[in-house]
């Protein structure tokens, strides 16, 4: 990108900085302490491809960071030489230093990593298959009920009242008390999420979304032209101080959360922090449209309860809860839910029926069957997803042991650090070599963030992991030309 566009684009965001103290709260100190300029350069780098700082923001001056980290301005002064000179800032006359990516760090798109060899491995997908067995009933118990419905018009925009009457009955169950009329059954979760932003949002609005975030929600809000404002998730999960911040400092019309063993860190929200975020939406306006699809994966803790019951009746009519039988059933059947108010649910059926007037009748009567069947499926899959799990993770170990992650709780993937910002280029490089991956840039508000993460599902058979790390240790070995860390040069000031 050409650096006169960024600084005209970065510019006209005011709310797009950081002042000292808070870059020196999101920096990892080096081992020795106390930061040198190269050290320095290097956290702010590691920082800004992690997501904590977001790209295009305006770093503080010289003099107020040196005070923040007890350093001198010369050691600021040197470690900003350097990232500029890497590509990771620029800087203007009067308009400050910002952050940056080095030309060609963008992450690459789906269509380029599509493969036609059914050899390939794909590790794209974090959803599991069907139960074969409990599937196959429910679907014998909808071709029984099935006549009776072939005998009307078929359209239900709301969702079958059977099926509305069973979503809210599990809400009610797990803690959040749920009439029917508060459901509307969509076609899978993403086309709940794309209603939400249709009626909350318009283009120019902005969005609170986590950094990283779930690639489809990111792609929806960019496609209704929404302005993200990126708050960070890490390894140790979200920091409520800077959610709070970010919601008074931006007052965004909604937020987009996963609190659930959050897709792709894997992270699960306590209640105390889903109470506090709640709290500081509501004093903003902001409405919270919270993804509960990975809420069943439940691995090594207990379930949670639903984001709403935890954040308190005060704050619930603020907050929208997205649903899906994908994860804990079946993807194929695309069944989805929303939870929220009957009046949103009725304005988000108006706006439902301009899509696709209603869902499928069949695929709602096998849901219905399914969701009778969840709880006494769910031990079983959590088990063979811990097994897959526990694969992928020997797996790791043993062909690339310089790879680190987090065993997350729940959910379906490991959020890989690689060590350095090369996803793209090894994502690419590794279906020649028969996996397809996904680099963590897709994950990523701004492009070529998370540049050293990858995103591996275990959501396959165990002994596929054997070969998929055998090929991703022949991808990073064969490729040492085409996979170099563009790093910080080596240069002395």
């Amino acid at each position: 990108m050409a650096e006169g566009r960024v600084v005209r684009t970065v510019v006209s965001v005011s709310d797009r900085m950081v002042s000292g103290r808070q870059l020196a709260a999101l920096l990892t100190p080096p081992a020795e302490g106390r930061f040198g300029y190269r050290e320095l350069a290097r956290a702010v780098r590691q920082a800004l491809l992690d997501g904590r700082v977001a790209l295009r923001m305006r770093l503080p001056a010289e003099r107020e960071l040196a005070v923040a980290l007890g350093v001198s301005r010369t050691t600021v002064t040197a470690a900003y030489d350097l990232l500029r000179e890497s590509g990771y800032a620029h800087s203007r006359q009067g308009a400050g230093t910002w952050t940056a990516l080095p030309e060609g760090q963008t992450p690459i798109g789906p269509a380029a990593l599509q493969g036609d060899s059914e050899s390939v491995i794909d590790l794209a997908f974090a959803a599991p298959e069907a139960p074969a067995d409990v599937l196959a009933q429910a679907l014998a118990e909808a071709a029984a009920e099935l006549p009776r419905y072939a005998a009307t018009q078929g359209y239900h925009p709301y969702g079958l009242p059977a099926l509305r009457a069973a979503v809210a009955d599990r809400y009610t169950a797990r803690g959040l008390p749920t009439r029917p009329e508060q459901i509307l059954v969509t076609t899978g979760a993403q086309q709940a999420l794309s209603l939400a932003l249709a009626l909350l949002g318009g283009p120019g609005d902005r969005v609170l979304a986590e950094n990283p975030s779930y690639a489809n929600a990111l792609d929806a809000m960019r496609g209704r032209r929404l302005r993200i404002t990126p708050v960070p998730v890490t390894e140790s999960g979200w920091d409520s101080g800077l959610v709070d911040a970010a919601l008074r400092q931006t007052a965004p019309r909604l937020a987009y959360l996963i609190p659930d063993f959050h897709n792709p860190t894997g992270r699960l929200m306590p209640d105390e922090q889903r109470r506090e975020v709640a709290l500081a939406a509501r004093a903003t306006g902001t409405w919270l449209v919270v993804d509960e699809t990975l809420a069943d994966i439940a691995l090594d803790v207990p379930a949670p309860r639903p984001f709403a019951a935890s954040a308190g009746p005060a704050t619930g009519e603020q907050i929208i809860s997205v649903g899906s039988l994908s994860k804990s059933c079946w993807g194929g059947l695309r069944v989805g839910w929303v939870r929220a108010s009957s009046r949103v649910v009725t304005e988000l059926a108006r706006i439902r029926v301009t899509h696709d007037l209603a869902g499928s009748v069949l695929d709602q009567l096998v849901a219905v069957a399914l969701t009778d069947r969840i709880d006494p499926l769910l031990p079983g899959r959590a088990a063979e997803l811990r097994r897959r799990r526990e694969a992928l993770v020997t797996a790791l170990a043993r062909h690339v042991p310089e790879w680190h992650w987090t065993l997350p709780p729940g959910g379906l993937c490991l959020w890989i650090d690689l060590g350095r910002p090369v996803a793209s280029q090894l994502a690419a490089h590794a279906l020649r070599h028969g996996v397809r991956v996904e680099g963590g840039a897709r994950f990523g508000v701004d492009p070529g963030t998370h540049e050293h993460r990858l995103r591996i599902p275990y959501t396959l058979p165990a002994e596929a992991y054997e070969t998929a790390a055998e090929r991703l240790a022949a991808a990073l070995d064969g490729a040492p030309a085409r996979i170099a860390d563009p790093g910080l040069p080596d240069w002395v000031a």
